[in-house]
């Protein structure tokens, strides 16, 4: 089952979605389904070590950080 992404068009509320096909979707804040769904972002690993340490590798994820500075990266 996929997570998904979606913005809701009346309240603005972001969230993530655990969806199995065909399962309507409700904003879990103003309970409307008028939904935009949002690009997601994944993350992989590969095998073997990390060229540069974690502290090195740059901004957040995706650069998609909702609170810059909170781990200090940013």
């Amino acid at each position: 089952m996929p997570i998904f992404e979606y913005q809701c068009e009346d309240c603005g509320t972001k969230f993530e979605k655990l969806v199995r096909g065909g399962t309507a979707v409700a904003c879990p804040s103003c309970g409307e389904q008028h939904l935009r769904q949002e690009y997601s972002t994944f993350a992989a690993r590969g095998n073997g070590a990390a060229k540069e340490p974690a502290s090195m590798a740059g901004g957040c994820g995706a650069g998609m950080c909702r609170t810059p500075g909170l781990c200090g990266r940013n």
